[in-house]
């Protein structure tokens, strides 16, 4: 994660701070996920089958779209230069939008939407994050995503 100072970070309130790099979503990370939840629809993991529906072939699992957000987050997310944790803190909001085809890349566009005290030493902040999918207009997935900031 990128170091910055506080007012550094407080002055980024409310403007995009970066765009990680893509990360492919392919069969195999979309069969490993499956497993790993246990969640072998055939949408997922069949794709003859998936090619027999209106997506044409296998899709990523929304929740695996979603638990990239920590490897895109690593890339982007400004920390204050004193911090000794950070740690998930959970989602305000999380839409669905597209589907993420097995094959294509994925990147997220993340916005510093708010930055406060929750208690001493702990930061709380909230970040709009948009998942892109590479040559596609519409976003797989919205969410707003709160980081705790240790210090």
């Amino acid at each position: 994660m990128p170091v910055a100072t506080l007012e550094e970070i407080q002055a980024a309130l409310g403007t995009e701070i970066g765009i990680s790099g893509w990360i492919e979503v392919g069969q195999e990370r979309i069969d490993a996920f499956a497993e790993a939840t246990e969640d072998r629809q055939f949408i997922h993991t069949d794709p003859a089958a998936a090619a027999q529906t209106p997506f044409g072939g296998t899709i990523a699992h929304g929740f695996l779209s979603l638990s990239l957000l920590s490897r895109m987050g690593a890339d982007v997310m400004l920390v204050p230069e004193t911090t000794k944790m950070a740690v998930n803190y959970g989602l305000d909001r999380v839409r669905f939008l597209a589907p993420v085809r097995a094959g294509k890349r994925v990147r997220g566009r993340f916005v510093l939407k708010d930055m406060k005290d929750k208690a001493p030493g702990q930061i709380l902040m909230t970040f709009g994050v948009t998942v892109e999918i590479e040559g596609e207009d519409k976003p797989a997935l919205l969410a707003d995503w709160l980081g705790l900031i240790i210090t």
